[in-house]
């Protein structure tokens, strides 16, 4: 795989909160793939996930991205392993979501042709609240029954399976990886 498709960034997980996730890829394995590796790579994908802020992502909001990033990922895998979340995990998300600076002030909605738009968050902080209220809500409503965990043991991505009959995350590598291992297990089992 080229570095430019590593580097590629997912939408396909469901949410915004779990393409957040993805921005770290092959979090679990030796060589983790991280797509947000600079503030003008959170400024891409926040513009594309439709929430650029106004004024763009410093040092400071990569690092409080990816902080916020790797907090949803512990509490997304205890909720879909129905285990209890980390009380540190769910403490530094209150923390995150009540911080003063982090407030992203009222919702301004406006009528687009074939959509409602929100206005842009004012900071980047702004913008990931609101991404970590989507976060709440997902895990702690009843969508959370339609997560569910990549088996690869490098990826243990989290992403909605709302059917219940995808297998993978929405990856392609993962998938063939895990096909490909189902073969040769078949296989053997049947030399």
């Amino acid at each position: 795989m080229k570095d430019d498709d590593k580097l590629a960034f997912r939408f396909d997980c469901g949410a915004v909160w779990l393409n957040l996730l993805a921005t770290r890829g092959r979090s679990f394995g030796a060589d983790p793939v991280e797509r947000v590796a600079t503030p003008a790579r959170l400024a891409e994908w926040l513009e594309r996930s439709e929430l650029a802020p106004v004024r763009p992502p410093t040092p400071a909001d990569l690092e409080r991205a990816r902080a916020l990033r790797e907090t949803l990922r512990v509490l997304a895998l205890a909720v879909v392993g129905r285990a209890t979340p980390p009380g540190e995990a769910v403490a530094a998300l209150e923390r995150f979501l009540n911080a003063g600076g982090a407030d992203p002030g009222p919702v301004r909605l406006a009528a687009a042709p074939g959509r409602l738009v929100c206005e842009p968050p004012p900071t980047t902080d702004a913008a990931l609240v609101r991404i970590a209220r989507q976060a709440v809500d997902h895990l702690t409503g009843a969508e959370r029954h339609t997560l569910a965990v990549c088996p690869e043991h490098d990826c243990r991505g989290v992403f909605a399976n709302p059917t219940g009959r995808r297998r993978w995350c929405p990856a392609p590598a993962c998938a063939s990886r895990g096909r490909v291992r189902a073969l040769r297990e078949r296989r053997r089992a049947a030399e």
